[in-house]
C-alpha cells in the first residue's frame, strides 16, 4: 500500500519504486515508528479525533506489530516503500478500517523527522556509554603503569619527558569531549517535531507539549517549516561520531608503532592481533589498524549528508531521505571502534624499561636545564642557546645526559650548578611540573583521581 495515489491515474515504474524504495534500511526505524504512531494515536484521542476504544485498539495493535517484528521472518515478502507503509500496512491488517485515522493531521515528513529523532536519541546514548567503559579503561591502563616515565613527542621527535598516566589522559581529555558533543547533539535530537504537518502547521488541535511529555522530549519545535526542512540535528550527530573516530584514530596510530619492533614500548593481546597467512612470525595490530580505517568511512558519512543538504530550497525534498544510511553506518562503525578500542586497551603490556630508556637517553630533560638555568636568573634566551650548545657537543661526542655529571656541566660552563645537574634525570624534572595539568608526579595523581569522580 501506499500513504498516497489518489492524484495519479497510472501506476510507478518497477524502476522507480526499486530506486526509491527505502525499506531494506529505514527498518531500523521500526521500534521508533510504533513508539510515535502510538503516542499520535493517544494524541488523536486528546483532540477528540478517536474515540477511547478506538485508541485502544489501535496502540494494541502497534503492540502486536512490535512483538511480531522480533521474528526473522517479519520482513520476509515486504514490498512496501517504507518503514512507515510497512507499519501503516500491518496496522490495517490488525486494526481494521480505523488504522485508516492514525494518519489524520500528521504528515510522513514530520513522522520522519520524529522517528529519526528517537532513533538518534538512542544512539546518542549509547556513544555515552560506549565513551565512558573507553575512558575507563584507559584509567584502568594508566593506573596499572602509574610511574612509568616515556617520551613525550613533537614532530614524532622526543621532546620531553612526561608520565604514562598523563599521556593517556590526554586521550581521556580527548573522549571526554566527544562525550560533551554528543550530549549536545542529543539536546538538538531531543525536541518533539510532530504537529508540524508537511510543512505549515496541523491542521488539528494537537497537544503538542503532551506528546512530546509523552515520548519524552525536552522541547517542541518552533517552526513548522524548518522542520520539514531541517536535518541539522543529524549533522550533529555524525559531526560527534567524526570527532569521536578522528580521535580514535590517532590513539590507534600511537599504539600501531608503540608495539613496533622499532619502538617496541608495548604488546597487543593475542586477542586483538592477527598473524600472517605466508609469515609465521608476524602479529598484526588489525583491530587497531581497522579502528583508523574506519574513521575514513565515518567521515565519508558527515561529508555524504552535507553535500546533500547543500543548496535544497526550503522545504522537504526527497533527497532528504538519504540521511539515513550514513547515519546508520556512522553509528554502527563508531559503537563498534569505541567497543574495540576499550578491549585493545585491556590487554594492553607495557614493556616500561624500553620507554624509560629511550627518554634517558634522548635529551628530553633539555628544557628541564634551561627552565633551571633560568629560574637561577639567566635569561632564557641566553639559557636555551647554552643548553643547545651542549646537547650539540654531547650528540657530536655520540655522548648522552648519563655520560655527564656535575664537574662536567660546570667545567662546560659555571652556570651549572650542582643542583641543576640533578635534572639529567628525567624524573627530577618532571618534579618541577606540579602546575595543574601538568606532568608533575603529584598534578598527575590528582588528575586519576579527578578523571574516576567525572565519569563515576
Amino acid at each position: 500500500m501506499k500513504l498516497w495515489g489518489g492524484r495519479f491515474e497510472g501506476r510507478s515504474s518497477e524502476v522507480f519504486e526499486s530506486f526509491s524504495g527505502s525499506l531494506h534500511f529505514d527498518y531500523r526505524l521500526l521500534d521508533a515508528d510504533i513508539a510515535g504512531s502510538r503516542a499520535f494515536a493517544r494524541a488523536l484521542e486528546r483532540a477528540e479525533i478517536l474515540t477511547a476504544d478506538e485508541r485502544e485498539r489501535l496502540v494494541e495493535a502497534l503492540g502486536q506489530i512490535l512483538e511480531d517484528s522480533r521474528a526473522p521472518e517479519f520482513l520476509t515478502g515486504a514490498t512496501d516503500e517504507d518503514v512507515h507503509t510497512l507499519v501503516i500496512r500491518k496496522l490495517k491488517e490488525r486494526a481494521g478500517a480505523v488504522a485508516d485515522k492514525i494518519h489524520t493531521g500528521r504528515s510522513r515528513n514530520e513522522q520522519v523527522s520524529l522517528d529519526t529523532r528517537l532513533w538518534l536519541r538512542g544512539e546518542c546514548d549509547r556513544m555515552l556509554q560506549l565513551l565512558r567503559a573507553l575512558q575507563s579503561s584507559l584509567l584502568d591502563l594508566a593506573e596499572r603503569y602509574a610511574d612509568v616515565v616515556i617520551p613525550g613527542y613533537t614532530h614524532l621527535r622526543r621532546a620531553q619527558p612526561v608520565l604514562w598516566p598523563h599521556y593517556l589522559l590526554a586521550y581521556f581529555e580527548m573522549f571526554d569531549r566527544d562525550h560533551e558533543r554528543f550530549s549536545q547533539a542529543r539536546a538538538r535530537v531531543n525536541v518533539m517535531p510532530l504537529g508540524s504537518g508537511a510543512l505549515a502547521g496541523s491542521g488539528f488541535a494537537l497537544d503538542r507539549e503532551a506528546i512530546a511529555e509523552d515520548l519524552g522530549f525536552a522541547a517542541v519545535t518552533r517552526n513548522s517549516m524548518d522542520v520539514s526542512a531541517d536535518r541539522d540535528f543529524a549533522l550533529d550527530f555524525l559531526y560527534a561520531a567524526n570527532t569521536t573516530m578522528l580521535h580514535l584514530s590517532r590513539l590507534a596510530e600511537d599504539w600501531i608503532l608503540y608495539s613496533s619492533e622499532e619502538f617496541g614500548w608495548m604488546e597487543l593481546g593475542d586477542g586483538v592481533t592477527s598473524g600472517s597467512s605466508l609469515m609465521p612470525q608476524k602479529k598484526n595490530p588489525d583491530s587497531l589498524e581497522l579502528i583508523r580505517g574506519k574513521a575514513g568511512r565515518v567521515n565519508g558519512c558527515l561529508q555524504a549528508l552535507m553535500m546533500t543538504m547543500k543548496g535544497l530550497p526550503l522545504t522537504y525534498n526527497r533527497d532528504m531521505q538519504e540521511d539515513k544510511e550514513p547515519l546508520f553506518e556512522a553509528a554502527r562503525q563508531t559503537g563498534a571502534s569505541l567497543e574495540m578500542a576499550a578491549v585493545v586497551a585491556g590487554t594492553v603490556t607495557l614493556h616500561e624499561e624500553v620507554p624509560e630508556a629511550a627518554a634517558e637517553a634522548s635529551w628530553t630533560v633539555a628544557t628541564d636545564l634551561a627552565e633551571a638555568l633560568a629560574r637561577a636568573g639567566t635569561p632564557f634566551h641566553q639559557a636555551h642557546q647554552l643548553v643547545g650548545r651542549l646537547v650539540l657537543d654531547s650528540v657530536r661526542a655520540g655522548g648522552k645526559p648519563a655520560d655527564w655529571d656535575a664537574a662536567k656541566l660546570a667545567a662546560f660552563d659555571p652556570a651549572f650548578t650542582e643542583e641543576i645537574a640533578r635534572l639529567l634525570q628525567p624524573r627530577e624534572g618532571m618534579a618541577s611540573r606540579e602546575i595543574y595539568g601538568g606532568t608533575g608526579p603529584q598534578a598527575v595523581a590528582t588528575a586519576l583521581v579527578e578523571a574516576r569522580r567525572r565519569i563515576a
